[in-house]
């Protein structure tokens, strides 16, 4: 877990309040961590502690075997007397059960193991939360390309229907785009509402038939020069701005 969260042992400890040395007992299983460390690494990798404290627990008795001192001998009458050993006296130390230390260095690998488990699950839902949020955000930022004049085309009379939403900028009830680049000779429901605002901040555009023409060129150029953007009577996204937000004159 401490690997896949891509934390050194110095970042722990800032994060945690136990020593980085500390750190280094506990992950190279020369000592078992307290309960109260295992809790903060669950909580700052943002996995469930639950589980990892009952492993803890398990491996804190055998833990606990591994400790003890204390030797069985038998008695003058073939019963048990148990006589404390000096963890100094290397005779005494071969006299400790050495099956203990396979049997916590499995536990210890067990935590380890679930700790690593738990933190590639976590991983791997938060990349799916951003990959789905990404996808989200550039199908809202697609930009429709708007038509163009043609042979075909059927003259619609469009309604203009200026209100002022509460994040203060102004809509005609026809589209709500900020950022659909209209040229000349684009036609549709996006240019019908720029004649509208054209028409709202006083440099009318002609009829509101939604079709980018001469009129509406030159009032955008107006409207460009006032507000001292680029004049080059295409409607972008800084041009919109001023149309949204911009007060009658």
């Amino acid at each position: 877990m401490k690997d896949r969260s891509g934390l050194s042992t110095l970042q722990l400890a800032t994060k945690t309040g136990y020593s980085a040395r500390s750190w280094q007992r506990y992950l190279n299983g020369r000592t078992l961590p307290p309960q109260e460390a295992v809790e903060a690494m669950a909580r700052i990798c943002g996995v469930d502690p639950v589980r990892l404290l009952a492993l803890h627990e398990t491996a804190a008795e055998h833990w606990a075997e591994q400790q003890r001192t204390i030797t069985i001998t038998p008695g003058p009458h073939g019963s048990d007397t148990s006589t404390p050993t000096d963890p100094t006296d290397p005779t005494a130390t071969s006299r400790r059960s050495y099956g203990t230390y396979p049997r916590v260095l499995v536990m210890s690998g067990a935590v380890a193991l679930v700790l690593s488990v738990s933190l590639s699950l976590l991983l791997a839902v938060r990349l799916a939360d951003a990959r789905a949020q990404l996808t989200r955000a550039r199908t809202e930022n697609v930009v429709a390309t708007p038509a163009t004049v043609s042979e075909s085309l059927v003259p619609v009379v469009y309604t203009c229907r200026p209100q002022r939403s509460d994040d203060g900028l102004w809509h005609a009830g026809l589209s709500r785009t900020m950022n659909t680049i209209l040229a000349y000779t684009h036609v549709g429901p996006e240019v019908a509402e720029a004649q509208c605002l054209l028409r709202r901040v006083g440099t009318s555009p002609g009829d509101i038939d939604g079709v980018f023409g001469p009129k509406t060129q030159r009032a955008v150029i107006r409207l460009q020069t006032r507000a001292g953007l680029v004049v080059d009577g295409v409607i972008g996204p800084h041009t919109w701005q001023a149309l949204r937000e911009a007060d009658p004159t």
